[in-house]
């Protein structure tokens, strides 16, 4: 999918969900690639190309803001599934589809993002038809497995644990703590309170078994929640 790349880290067009046919919204860091799916999006009948963000913060409110139908994420900023977990638990109708690396072609990864809500896997590297046969059988089928990682989901039962995801709030929370920010510039960052913030913080700390904020933010890293690969998260108007 060749296009010219556009720096800008967050990319949106159009509005609420369509009646006609699926509205379309990306989460990758690379800009040529979401240049690319836009240009492919917007070129096939039935579609309808969104906006898309190379930052896993923003990924929530460009949600909040455009309410796709069909959200393609890159498996290797959301390779816990935590960020489909978040934004599936809020809307029923969301359908996400996971971009897969690589890397990320195990029987693990395939469970564990299954278990997370992720409701379409296809290779990353996957052809222009290819990507947009499973974003029309996910949205369509509610649910899509590409042909090369059928094998990985071979004797899988879907079966999924409870989950203590973060809410949309705890999440944007400890993406400002991350960040640097203290309380009271977490508070006035997102219009809220401190003693909002010192709830938030405490619900964070509860469901990541941290033991503070520094534990709570290395947790995050570790489970994906955070990209250590990413500058600090641009502030959306």
């Amino acid at each position: 999918m060749r296009s010219v790349v556009n720096p800008r880290p967050l990319v949106t067009a159009g509005g609420p969900r369509h009646a006609s046919g699926p509205g379309v919204a990306l989460v990758d860091p690379v800009p040529l690639f979401r240049e690319g799916l836009s240009a492919l999006v917007k070129r096939t009948p039935g579609l309808h190309w969104l906006g898309s963000t190379g930052h896993l913060h923003t990924a929530v409110r460009l949600h909040d803001k455009l309410r796709p139908s069909v959200l393609l994420v890159d498996s290797v900023l959301d390779p816990q599934g935590h960020l489909a977990t978040l934004l599936t638990g809020n809307d029923a109708n969301l359908m996400v589809i996971a971009l897969v690396r690589e890397p990320h072609r195990t029987p693990d990864y395939v469970r564990t993002a299954m278990n997370a809500g992720v409701r379409g896997l296809v290779p990353r590297s996957a052809e222009a038809p290819e990507v947009v046969e499973a974003i029309i059988r996910t949205h369509r089928d509610r649910s899509y497995l590409h042909p090369s990682l059928a094998p990985m989901a071979a004797g899988l039962t879907g079966e999924a644990g409870p989950r203590r995801a973060l809410s949309r709030r705890e999440f944007e929370v400890l993406h400002l703590i991350a960040d640097g920010l203290e309380n009271q510039s977490v508070a006035d960052e997102l219009h809220l309170s401190v003693e909002t913030v010192r709830s938030h913080i405490k619900n964070i700390l509860r469901k990541l078994n941290a033991r503070d904020r520094t534990h709570a933010v290395s947790l995050g890293y570790r489970a994906g929640l955070l990209a250590p690969h990413q500058p600090p998260s641009p502030r959306l108007p």
